[in-house]
Formats: structure tokens, C-alpha cells, sequence
């Protein structure tokens, strides 16, 4: 059996990760595509499990293997997400999450007909810089781009089949599994 591909955007600090985990708790076969990027790990993220951390010349190389389903350069670092892998988890009938932007959702939709897109909103821009906020890992002025930005993504989620607010992790986890469940696919 065929898998499904799901894209799941929104802004930094929304819970995108979070979602995932929690979803995975319930779902063993959702598979996150871990994807490369150039920008350095934060405190607490490891090498293969949040992202294949690469130079930026080992990245470029990637790109002309083929072997990037897409790429982008975000917040001034590049990140890509692996075909192989993608393929390989649909194949063995997975529900393969893209934990991706904007900007590379936009060019995974035009590839992937199948794809079914979520995107991930915030309960409002207070609460979404207060998470940002409270998490600590970024500088104010880190925080006010990333605010900006993410109003720029939230104006583009029309293009995405469905908008899931994260208000709640548990209830955003659980739409998020009936979109998918009942998505067929294209």
C-alpha cells in the first residue's frame, strides 16, 4: 500500500514540531522526513534526529546530485528535504510528514499533485511571539523577524488545502489525523 505525503507548514514557534511528536505517539507509522539544512544546531537539537546539519558547500552538492525533493534559503540558511527518502517512506506505505516552509511547500505542491497540505496556525501573533518568547533560544530583534515573517506565511496559507489552529496540541493533533484519514489521495 501506498503511503501519503503530508506538508505541514507555519510560522516559527507554532508548534510544528511538537505536533509532529505528538502525533507520532499515536500513529507509529506518521514518519518525519529529517531534512538537511545549513544553519547550526541549537541547544538540545541533534545531528539526524531534528536535521542533517551540512555545510553549505556539502548542501550545494545535494543539489546538483538531485537528490533534494526541494530547497530553500530561510532565515538566511538553506534547507532541503531528501527524495529518497520521501519515496522509500511512501513505498513502505508510511504517512511521510514535510515539516517544511513556505517557500518549499509551494514547490512540493507543484511536484506532488498528491500531497495533502497543512497549515499549521497560531491562536493569534500575541501568543505565537510569546511562545517564541518563552522558548529562549532567540535574540528580540531574531523574534521580531520571525513575527514578521510569519505574517507574510499566514497571508500565503490559503494555498494550503486545510488550516489547523494550534490552540491546543492535543486537539490540533487529532484534526490533523482526520484530514489525513480522510484525505484520499489524487
Amino acid at each position: 500500500m501506498k503511503g501519503k505525503l503530508v506538508i505541514l507548514s507555519g510560522p516559527s514557534g507554532v508548534g510544528k514540531d511538537t505536533v509532529i511528536q505528538e502525533w507520532q505517539k499515536l500513529c507509529p507509522n506518521v514518519h518525519r522526513v529529517i531534512t538537511y539544512t545549513t544553519r547550526p544546531p541549537r541547544e538540545m537539537e541533534a545531528d539526524g534526529v531534528n536535521y542533517h546539519f551540512v555545510t553549505e558547500s556539502d548542501f550545494k552538492k545535494l543539489i546538483e546530485e538531485n537528490l533534494l525533493l526541494e530547497w530553500k534559503n530561510v532565515h538566511g540558511h538553506w534547507y532541503g528535504s531528501p527524495v529518497r527518502e520521501v519515496d522509500a517512506a511512501l513505498e513502505a506505505g508510511k504517512i511521510v510528514v514535510l515539516k517544511i516552509d513556505v517557500q518549499g511547500a509551494e514547490e512540493v505542491m507543484r511536484k506532488r499533485k498528491d500531497a495533502i497540505t497543512i497549515f499549521l496556525m497560531p491562536p493569534s501573533l500575541e501568543e505565537l511571539e510569546r511562545r517564541l518568547t518563552d522558548r529562549k533560544q532567540d535574540k528580540p530583534e531574531d523574534i521580531e523577524r520571525r513575527i514578521r515573517d510569519a505574517k507574510e506565511e499566514i497571508e500565503k496559507s490559503n494555498l494550503y488545502q486545510y488550516r489547523v489552529v494550534n490552540d491546543s496540541v492535543q486537539r490540533a493533533v487529532e484534526e490533523i489525523r482526520q484530514i489525513v484519514r480522510s484525505a484520499d489521495p489524487q
